[in-house]
């Protein structure tokens, strides 16, 4: 994510980048999403899902840290695993699990825009500790964000 050399200026018209981000360190993060920009064409966008840390904060608050949260297929997760990656699989030496940062929706939607998106639009399932957004390249109208997120959003 951080050195897409590989991939030519221009050449993509979208990326998807699930549960991503979050492991890269803070530092890293403008680095990758200019890398995006980069490798998009002018009609481009990045959709972004991460972990939701205002969802995970709500339960750390009521002293829930380490209450499962929800049933993974890998099985249960709890708030600490969402905030610091997947204890289990860290356990056996996936240090890459590790989460290193994270957003709630306002600082990832703020993010996009300060690495040069113009355009974007996101939201958030509480319930799935998620957070969504598109990005996009260009300048769209309010309307066009809007049914954007209607085609891609869950």
């Amino acid at each position: 994510m951080t050195d897409m050399k590989a991939v030519s200026s221009g050449a993509v018209d979208a990326i998807y980048s699930s549960h991503n981000i979050e492991h890269l360190y803070p530092h890293e993060v403008d680095v990758a999403l200019t890398e995006f920009s980069r490798v998009l064409n002018s009609d481009g966008f990045v959709f972004i899902t991460c972990p939701d840390l205002q969802s995970v904060a709500k339960l750390i608050a009521e002293d829930k840290l380490l209450e499962t949260a929800y049933i993974s297929p890998s099985g249960p997760i709890s708030p600490i695993d969402i905030l610091y990656g997947y204890r289990p699989s860290i356990a056996k030496g996936n240090f890459y699990m590790c989460h290193r940062t994270g957003f709630t929706l306002k600082t990832l939607t703020k993010t996009l825009k300060n690495s040069g998106f113009n355009s974007v639009v996101g939201g958030r399932r509480e319930a799935a500790f998620d957070l969504f957004c598109l990005a996009f390249k260009k300048k769209l109208t309010e309307k066009e964000l809007l049914e954007m997120a209607e085609i891609y959003f869950p």
